[in-house]
């Protein structure tokens, strides 16, 4: 059977759509989405736009929507501006930058593809969590990935990461939704990197799917976490999986270990057969905090 054809997505009239890459330590944020009492990227983003002759462009829109805390690596995002924008696309990271603060920088920017959006045509969003598993934390990795002062068991967090990847309902990983909980999982593997002469080893756990539910990842995370501590058996959690309770599993590990690395925009995975991509806010195909 033929893929479905994309769905397409233009910009307002009298605007021009803009495809960027942005990266932001998350510390000093309460998250991706404008809030009215607290810092944000996407404000933040939007007043250096407007230092720079942005005045009347939209909100920007990102392909996940980040909860206070945690980093983007890579983050694509588009931005509609009026299309009496006048800064050439090649100078716009570098005029953007000298406005924003440290913590969040502008990689790249070019002209959106027709049809993209930033959130929508998002067929595929990367996160990792980072883990300092040492006898002592270090200095240099607080607020950028969790201390984990004992030992851990790689295989086994393994063989239960394994035993969750494709299409389940994810309730009992995530904060209470009132959407649809089933989720498509492909990835989900741990990784150990020696850090020897800091006196211990930076652990990620690298996660990918279409998209998540509030706080997945984290409860995802939290829940390997305990079988690596040898608190949980591997096997228990395809069970605590069917159960769908919350209670069940491991608790949200802290937002600072995890990052969101990157995004891909093609063909989209249901049920193991690719499908052109369709995201809406409708079907409950929305990138959340993981």
């Amino acid at each position: 059977m033929d893929a479905d054809p994309p769905r397409l997505y233009a910009p307002p009239s009298g605007f021009t759509r803009l495809r960027l890459t942005v990266a932001w330590d998350g510390r000093d944020f309460a998250g991706w989405q404008e809030q009215r009492n607290a810092a944000s990227v996407q404000a933040t983003l939007q007043a250096a736009l407007e230092q720079i002759g942005g005045q009347g462009a939209l909100r920007p829109v990102a392909a996940g929507r980040t909860d206070a805390g945690v980093h983007a690596e890579a983050m694509p995002l588009h931005w509609d501006v009026p299309q009496t924008f006048r800064v050439p696309l090649p100078q716009l990271p570098r005029a953007l930058n000298a406005r924003l603060p440290g913590a969040v920088s502008v990689l790249a920017a070019d002209l959106a593809p027709p049809g993209f959006h930033a959130r929508f045509s998002c067929t595929e969003r990367r996160y990792v969590y980072r883990l300092w598993v040492a006898p002592q934390r270090h200095p240099l990795w607080a607020g950028r990935a969790l201390h984990v002062p004992g030992p851990l068991n790689a295989a086994e967090m393994n063989r239960a990461a394994h035993s969750l990847l494709g299409l389940h309902d994810f309730a009992a990983f995530a904060t209470r939704e009132d959407r649809q909980t089933v989720r498509d999982l492909l990835r989900l593997d741990v990784q150990a990197r020696s850090d020897g002469h800091r006196g211990g080893e930076l652990w990620e756990i690298h996660v990918a799917g279409e998209s998540f539910l509030r706080h997945m990842v984290r409860g995802l995370v939290g829940t390997l976490l305990l079988v690596g501590q040898g608190k949980l058996a591997a096997a228990e959690v395809r069970g605590i999986l069917a159960s769908r309770e919350r209670a069940q599993a491991g608790a949200n590990v802290p937002p600072g270990g995890l990052y969101f690395t990157g995004a891909e925009y093609g063909v989209r995975r249901v049920e193991g057969r690719p499908r052109a991509g369709q995201g809406t806010e409708e079907n409950g195909l929305t990138a959340v905090d993981g």
